[in-house]
């Protein structure tokens, strides 16, 4: 059979990116493959070497893309990261305010529609590719996705769920013979991922497109996939059918945090400097626009000291922007009516007042930090609030980050810079980092991005902990049900306008 990806003994020339052994990676035309593994296990090492990042020792990858006429490897092969759908090429100048501040948005701004012309216009010119079938595709892609209201939208202002199916879209635009995707599913509401599932099954079903996923949530793995490889410390498994693999998928314990770590959390000591408030936060009427967008319209919420809440919604129904108000990172939360820790807004506070009780981790966070420091040092920032480290932390200080790295398994991480970790272990340093100043309100926007299973158990057993504190509350957003933590008392829906 034809053999579209062979990869034989293959060792990267260069020594800081090679597997501990030589991979042999095979796919065959017909096969659509999920690469799976636990974080820091070489899943996006592995799909590196597939797509030529890293070149290898005396014999590069064999390729046969036919029947595609595309001859340069870039152009069959599309590989869609977790940080390119945080933002793509203009992460460089993107800083964590900058998605809520109208100020940075002017005629020169991308929109949706400039991009996915652009995109467009590109494939068209592609030798290969017919106008016919392009824009069939185009309008079979912006019906999926509900491309058409975005498309006079600020790249600026997408959510990380509406920039996803912006680079899914552009990516399919180009016709690609093989699509890596790197945890396409996180950050999509429930419709969309199902939707996303039925896409990709029927162009699979077609043949005319080889899917390689790469996993770290195994129940995200689609019907259509048809094989498994499995890569677990930094050693590429032999491939096996998706059935083989469902009959050897080993089960987790129901709990991954210890019962001594639990209760080390628990009973941490409290500072006396917090807030004791029976209102955390109270919004009244609050409405949020961009030009012509209602974003939040008339929303009243108070949240108790204590309590412990879920808020969910599709995709853009303002739910990351609801938290930045809180969070102070949106200049409209000043022109609202909101108290938080019974002082209203805009009453002298400074930012770092309200921020100095408040843990935070968000996807626009992760995209935020391009810090190259060592783990310990990011996760010592969460004590000063700041994305760098700019002031030298205790002794006392620095024993509580290696607590919480060790908390999420990342003892061993310390040393290790930010850029250097899979992007899961970035995940959990960040964690590490909101948890670590012991806040009174936790506020986690998508806290499982990107982690594997157990991690997965793990921080919802962490979450768990953590609020059995005194003075504790918890604002938590998910697209997964299942990702709630047992603690989850009360519940927010936010309707997309």
């Amino acid at each position: 059979m034809q053999k579209i990806i062979n990869i034989v003994e293959g060792v990267v020339r260069m020594p800081a990116w090679r597997m501990a052994e030589p991979v042999n990676f095979t796919t065959l035309d017909g096969e659509q493959i999920a690469i799976l593994g636990p974080n820091g296990g070489g899943k996006t090492m592995l799909a590196d070497i597939i797509v030529g990042r890293h070149p290898l020792l005396l014999h590069d990858p064999e390729y046969d893309f036919s029947p595609s006429k595309k001859t340069m490897v870039a152009d069959n092969i599309k590989y869609i990261t977790f940080r390119d759908a945080y933002g793509g090429d203009n992460d460089r100048t993107y800083y964590l305010q900058q998605r809520w501040n109208q100020m940075e948005i002017d005629e020169n701004t991308p929109t949706v529609g400039k991009k996915l012309q652009e995109a467009y216009d590109l494939a068209l010119k592609t030798e290969g590719v017919e106008a016919d079938q392009l824009t069939q595709q185009r309008d079979h892609l912006y019906s999926l996705f509900h491309m058409q209201p975005l498309l006079d939208k600020p790249i600026i202002l997408l959510s990380s769920g509406e920039l996803r199916k912006l680079k899914l879209t552009e990516t399919l635009l180009t016709q690609p013979r093989v699509l890596i995707m790197d945890n396409p599913f996180i950050g999509l509401d429930a419709d969309t991922r199902q939707q996303l599932r039925d896409l990709l099954g029927s162009i699979a079903k077609e043949g005319r497109l080889q899917i390689i996923l790469i996993l770290s949530k195994t129940d995200d793995i689609p019907p259509f996939i048809t094989h498994v490889v499995e890569v677990d410390h930094m050693i590429v498994r032999p491939k096996k059918t998706l059935a083989e693999f469902e009959a050897s998928r080993p089960t987790l314990p129901d709990h991954m945090l210890s019962q001594t770590m639990h209760d080390a959390i628990v009973a941490l000591p409290y500072t006396h400097k917090e807030y004791h408030t029976h209102e955390v936060a109270r919004l009244n009427k609050v409405c949020i626009r961009y030009g012509e967008r209602t974003i939040l319209k008339d929303l009243d919420w108070v949240v108790c000291n204590g309590e412990r809440w879920a808020l969910s919604g599709q995709n853009g129904a303002g739910k990351s922007t609801l938290l930045s108000l809180i969070c102070a990172d949106n200049p409209q939360s000043y022109a609202c009516d909101i108290t938080l820790f019974d002082m209203p807004r805009g009453t002298g506070e400074s930012i770092w007042d309200i921020k100095r009780h408040i843990g935070y981790v968000s996807p626009e966070m992760h995209r935020a930090y391009q810090r190259d420091i060592p783990a310990l040092r990011i996760v010592a920032s969460g004590l000063k609030d700041s994305v760098g480290l700019y002031v030298k932390p205790t002794d006392e200080e620095l024993e509580a980050c290696r607590f919480w790295l060790d908390v999420f398994g990342l003892k061993d991480k310390e040393n290790t810079t930010f850029l250097k970790l899979s992007s899961g272990e970035q995940r959990l340093v960040l964690l590490a980092r909101a948890f670590v100043k012991d806040p009174e309100l936790i506020i986690l926007d998508e806290p499982l991005h990107g982690l594997d299973d157990r991690n997965r158990r793990l921080v919802k057993d962490v979450i768990n902990a953590f609020v059995e504190r005194h003075n504790k509350t918890l604002i938590m957003v998910t697209h997964y049900a299942e990702e709630l933590p047992a603690c989850i008392d009360h519940k927010l829906r936010l309707i997309r306008h």
